[in-house]
């Protein structure tokens, strides 16, 4: 069992920047990825940031240039950092981690952007 918990949500003004983090614990080893997605009411969620292999990095077009994904091995830490926020950016952000055949979700971080 992996257990996520994330953190760093808040209410910003459009503009500015947010640095989500999600720290995994539990049955860390063999951990495949971690990745964020978000969803905002009314909506699907929607993947925003993701680690393609080697080093790589996927993001969707809304937030390619303003999003970055990062982790920290040694502290089993997976970072969002969110700049030029826009308000439709406001969402429920959710930290992903594929173990094997399970996929495992954290409780989720409000962000909300004003205009």
């Amino acid at each position: 069992q992996v257990h996520l918990v994330e953190s760093g949500g808040g209410l910003v003004q459009a503009g500015e920047s947010l640095k989500l983090s999600c720290v995994a614990s539990g049955s860390i080893i063999s951990i495949v990825t971690m990745d964020w997605y978000r969803q905002a009411p009314g909506k699907q969620r929607e993947v925003v940031a993701s680690f393609t292999g080697g080093g790589s990095t996927s993001y969707p077009n809304s937030v390619k240039g303003r999003f970055i994904i990062s982790r920290d091995n040694a502290k089993n830490t997976v970072y969002l950092q969110m700049n030029s926020l826009k308000p439709e950016d406001t969402a429920v952000y959710y930290c992903r981690a594929i173990q094997g055949w399970n996929v495992y979700w954290g409780q989720g971080t409000q962000v909300t952007v004003s205009s």
